[in-house]
Parts: C-alpha cells; sequence; structure tokens
C-alpha cells in the first residue's frame, strides 16, 4: 500500500512489517479529527468539521474490508447522497491504490491517479500508511479521518437527519465495545495476523485465535440474533466485512483454512441476514475481493495468478433468522 513520509509517497510495502518473532503488526492510523453536529472536536483531533451534506467525500475500495465498514455506515444511516465516493481500482500497484482517469475507478474529487496523491493534497505533511477509508472535508480542503472505527461512529452520530438504526446506542455501549475489541484484535486484524506471518508459530498463534474467537461467535449467535441481542449495532457491522470476505479470500489467500464460514451453524445464517437487509448487497464485491487479495506480491503472490475457485455459496438464501 505505500508509506509517505513528511508528504513524500514511498514504494515500501508496509503490510509486510513484522515483529522479531515473525508477528505482523498494523500500523496505526494518524489522522483522527472528527464531524460533529456543530462541529466542535469530537474525542480525538480539531474541530471545525460540522455535519453538512454534500460537504465530504469519502476514499475508498471495494476490496478493502476497513473501507467496508465505512460503506455501510454511509448506507445504513442513509448518507449515500450526503458522501460522494472515490473508489480506487481493485488491484493495487507500486503507486499503492491508484485510479482509472474516467469510468467506475476514476476520482471525481481532484482526478488524483492514486491515493497518496489525494493524501498529499489534504494532508500535504503525511507520515504513515497510505490507506482507505480516507474522508475529506472538500470545503476546507483538509483531510477528516483515516481511522474506519471513528469514521464509523461519526457518521453514525453526527448528521442529524441520518435515519435509523443508532449503531451506538448507550443502553449497549458496554457490550458493543466490549465485542468490538474481540472482534478486532482476534477476526478484524487476526485473519491479516496469520495472512501475512513471517514464521509458523505466528501464523500459527493468529490463525487458532481467529477460529477460536469465531468459534464462540456461532455459539453466541445460537442463543440471540445479533451480537448484542435484538439489534444490529456496530459490532454486527464491524464484523461483517470480514466475514463477507472470508470463504472467498481469507480461506485461501490468507490460510484461514480451518474451516469455512459456511461450515457454521449460526454464523453463516447471520451473514446472510446481514448480507440481505436492504441495500448491503450493494456493498460487495465478490469478484474484486479474490482479484484484490491475490493481487501480485512479492512475498505472498509473486506471479499474481488469480484462483478460479471458490464457487461461491448463494448468499440470497433465506437465513431463517
Amino acid at each position: 500500500m505505500g508509506t509517505m513520509i513528511d508528504g513524500v509517497y514511498l514504494t515500501d510495502d508496509a503490510v509486510t512489517a513484522t515483529d522479531p518473532d515473525g508477528s505482523w503488526k498494523r500500523a496505526r492510523s494518524v489522522v483522527r479529527n472528527w464531524i460533529t453536529r456543530d462541529g466542535t472536536p469530537g474525542p480525538t483531533g480539531e474541530g471545525g468539521f460540522p455535519a453538512e451534506g454534500g460537504r465530504y467525500h469519502l476514499y475508498v475500495a471495494w476490496n478493502c474490508p476497513w473501507a467496508h465498514r465505512a460503506l455501510l455506515a454511509r448506507l445504513l444511516k442513509g448518507l449515500s447522497g450526503d458522501i460522494a465516493l472515490s473508489v480506487a481500482k481493485p488491484r493495487r500497484t507500486d503507486q499503492g491504490w491508484v485510479f482509472d482517469s474516467d469510468g467506475a475507478f476514476a476520482d471525481p474529487l481532484i482526478r488524483a491517479a492514486s491515493l497518496h496523491e489525494a493524501y498529499a493534497r489534504f494532508v500535504p505533511d503525511y507520515t504513515g500508511s497510505v490507506t482507505v477509508p480516507l474522508l475529506v472535508d472538500t470545503r476546507t480542503g483538509r483531510a477528516v479521518s483515516n481511522e474506519s472505527a471513528d469514521i464509523v461512529r461519526m457518521l453514525n452520530a453526527a448528521f442529524a437527519h441520518a435515519s435509523s438504526p443508532d449503531l451506538y446506542t448507550g443502553d449497549l455501549a458496554a457490550d458493543i465495545d466490549a465485542w468490538n475489541a474481540r472482534i478486532y484484535g482476534k477476526v478484524n486484524n487476526g485473519v491479516y495476523r496469520a495472512g501475512f506471518a513471517s514464521s509458523q508459530a505466528a501464523y500459527e498463534e493468529a490463525a487458532r485465535e481467529v477460529f477460536a474467537t469465531l468459534d464462540a461467535i456461532d455459539e453466541r449467535l445460537g442463543e440471540v440474533r445479533f451480537l448484542t441481542g435484538d439489534r444490529f449495532t456496530e459490532a454486527d457491522l464491524r464484523l461483517f466485512p470480514t466475514l463477507a470476505r472470508f470463504d472467498v479470500a481469507y480461506h485461501y489467500a490468507f490460510r484461514c483454512n480451518l474451516r469455512k464460514l459456511t461450515d457454521y451453524p449460526n454464523l453463516w445464517p447471520y451473514a446472510r441476514a446481514i448480507y440481505q437487509m436492504p441495500g448491503v448487497a450493494e456493498t460487495l464485491r465478490f469478484d474484486i475481493y479474490k482479484r484484490g487479495y491475490f493481487s501480485p506480491s512479492e512475498k505472498h503472490n509473486p506471479l499474481g495468478i488469480v484462483p478460479i475457485g471458490p464457487e461461491l455459496p448463494d448468499w440470497d438464501v433465506w437465513p431463517g433468522r
């Protein structure tokens, strides 16, 4: 994905960074401002970003699960008409996430050829990984955030006209936070820790944690409809992008192959129930997931060959939940 130091792009592949024991560590998001209803500062970062329709623009990539979080929040809160998109091409190059000059994978905002050009425009002194999602303020020409968890929460809370559901309700906040912490470390990021590990021990530790956590979630979903009970919340939103990519990408490309999503009696119907919520299917691109996760990589897939399988299960079968 590349890195920038003081606004200068480097082609180093940040996703291969590991600790001496072979464990992979995700780079921290560093742009942490917030959109709030009145423009006052949020929990982190600076203020000056009031919630106004048509003012903000979101950079995403279909195959990125972190960007998928933002796309789901934008959809479920009824903000598709308020926040425009730039969608990067499915496969990265040595320039990281890139765009076409026109068409579905063009950048309509500044006509950038690559995401690092957008970072240079909106965060001129940026130092860090060049990642999606990136939320920018078109009025001031400043970046708001590149932290997906923050973007989900601000879109849920900031816009007064945003439609329900409320993804982070006060009575469930403690449960949501507990599930988020567990799911992020062991599942969302866990599949990457397995896929990018550079030692057998680090891989096995991460992969076994993934499946131990999925097993526990499956057991929980045998008792309740959603993670915190009867209501769909931010915790479900944050789990779903990993589930959507599991069988088509993580099971093969990241060697998380102890079980498939479709092997789980509760997780699989749960994932289908979310997929069948109005509009959610439009945020998924299974063909792009496969192309993206099997992108050419000197270390992980030097020939860039995309496998023909697996055949996708039928996500449209009624889940019965």
